[in-house]
């Protein structure tokens, strides 16, 4: 069993930077993808980021290219995403998923088994 807290939401304004984190503990040995996705209100949950713990290869949704960087520290067990360039439009609850399985399918929600409960970002303009 693999367990995930996400941190370091909060509120900033457009242009502004934040860093959200997600600490990983039980079997992390076992997760070989984790992801950052988002939700707002009214819309389905989207992939933003993902790094693919072997390699540490990463990819980004379009939307995020270039404002946004994920990383990870394995002796911490914990996933960042820093967040530079902030827009209105990225206002959304942010989680990190994790799962086992090694793919190049990142951006599916179905395909991840493991969640945090998210934590909350809202830029205003």
């Amino acid at each position: 069993q693999v367990q995930l807290v996400e941190s370091g939401g909060g509120s900033v304004q457009a242009g502004g930077s934040l860093r959200l984190s997600c600490a990983a503990s039980g079997n992390t040995g076992s997760v070989r993808r984790m992801t950052w996705f988002r939700q707002a209100p009214g819309k389905e949950r989207e992939a933003v980021a993902t790094i693919y713990t072997v390699s540490d290869v990463t990819r980004y949704a379009d939307s995020v290219k270039g404002r946004f960087t994920i990383s990870r520290d394995s002796d911490k067990n914990t996933m960042y995403l820093q967040m530079n360039d902030l827009k209105p439009e990225d206002t959304s609850m942010y989680y990190c998923a994790a799962r086992g399985v090694s793919s190049d399918v990142w951006d599916n929600v179905l395909a991840y088994s493991i969640w945090g409960r998210g934590t909350q970002v809202t830029v205003s303009s």
